[in-house]
């Protein structure tokens, strides 16, 4: 693989990203082998590329719409032609939702998020004021509250019964607003690796894992049957992710799975041992330097990704074999330092690093450079590259 990235890549400048069309297409074949009877919305925060959105969802005829990171990545998306977004996040930002209403107007899908009494009068006003009618999804928090510990993410408030016939009840009397789907992310078990890299979590994580996907199902069905009862019939209920779509795809009162890093296929997803999926996207550094024999310096290489600290957020050294950070070092603002345990890159060859998350690769490039077999392709742009920055 090495000898090949370097055969093709030779004349593009470095550092660069890449997309590995070849692994790219295997990784979408896996998704639309597993998921069954559902339909799916592509994470847009995990590919960050609108040729590269556009690529993977004209690879799915059960596709349905996008999953937005902020509403004016979603103003962007609608103004290049890109229809039914779902907002993955409450937003408060008044000035930046009146920027969607010229395209609500004229039929585009936007559906927004909503786990509060607070957001959900927000948008009221807003509707009520421009003469406007906002589709909401509710947000119910699916992680599971072990008597010994919390396993998921500090997301929603609707975390049972009572609240969320609560805020039905409440927010149903807002009728600028109109509620049309459910979303329950199961974050602990699709972000959360069978294989962690701290070894102590090794031996629990999968047994957590089992025990919760019992409770998640079970709090998802009860919420979704009783806001159909309240607020009547909704129009998709929302799950998964890319680590839990074997067992998302299989949950009866799911209708349509959100993926976003199988595509790319980022470094902590290694950790899933049941996603055999292959590295698409990467980036090359050129090795500069060589202070000591075993000891060399790639130009770059500092894009940690976010998450709590630990050393699974570096970039993972991908190729050639054999190079490994250095403890006291790390990825460098703008040089990292690697120690060789066996073939010695020399000055002016290059290192390939894959990311640790999928998309934030793409907020340090602005374009993603694409081979297929021994051939380069050409190139996707970034949303950088395209001049933007979300979040």
């Amino acid at each position: 693989m090495y000898e090949r990235y370097e055969r093709v890549f030779a004349h593009v400048p470095r550092p660069f990203a890449f997309l590995d069309m070849d692994h790219l297409d295997a990784n979408i074949a896996y998704v639309q082998r597993y998921l069954r009877d559902k339909k799916i919305r592509i994470a847009t925060k995990s590919v960050r590329s609108l040729g590269v959105l556009k690529y993977i969802a004209n690879h799915f005829p059960s596709f349905t719409g996008w999953m937005t990171f902020s509403v004016s990545e979603t103003v962007f998306l609608l103004k290049n032609g890109f229809d039914d977004c779902l907002l993955g996040y409450p937003t408060v930002e008044t000035e930046e939702i009146l920027q969607l209403l010229p395209y609500m107007r004229v039929g585009k899908k936007v559906i927004f998020m909503v786990d509060s009494l607070e957001t959900w009068e927000r948008l009221q006003q807003i509707g009520k004021q421009h003469e406007i009618v906002f589709s909401i999804c509710l947000d119910i928090n699916v992680s599971t509250n072990f008597p010994f510990l919390y396993f998921g993410t500090k997301r929603s408030p609707l975390t049972e019964k009572v609240a969320l016939s609560d805020l039905l009840k409440k927010g149903l009397t807002l009728k600028n607003t109109r509620v049309v789907g459910v979303m329950g992310y199961e974050a602990q078990i699709a972000g959360v690796g069978d294989r962690p890299h701290e070894k102590w979590k090794r031996g629990i994580m999968p047994t957590l894992k089992k025990a919760s996907t019992k409770e998640v199902s079970k709090w998802r069905k009860a919420a979704v049957e009783m806001t159909e009862q309240i607020a009547g019939k909704l129009e998709f209920v929302n799950g998964g992710g890319s680590g839990s779509l074997l067992w998302t795809a299989e949950q009866e009162e799911v209708t349509e799975i959100t993926v976003g890093s199988a595509f790319y296929f980022p470094a902590l997803f290694d950790q899933h041992h049941s996603l055999p999926l292959k590295p698409a996207a990467g980036f090359g550094l050129r090795v500069t330097r060589q202070p000591e024999q075993r000891i060399i310096v790639c130009h770059g290489g500092g894009y940690t990704a976010s998450g709590a600290l630990s050393t699974d957020k570096f970039p993972q050294v991908y190729l050639p074999k054999g190079l490994h950070y250095l403890t006291n070092e790390g990825p460098g603002e703008v040089q990292t330092p690697l120690k060789a345990t066996d073939q010695i890159p020399a000055i002016g060859d290059t290192v390939y690093f894959r990311h640790a998350k999928a998309g934030e690769l793409c907020e340090r490039f602005q374009l993603l450079h694409t081979c297929r077999g021994d051939q380069l392709e050409g190139q996707f742009r970034t949303y950088r590259g395209e001049g933007e920055c979300f979040l």
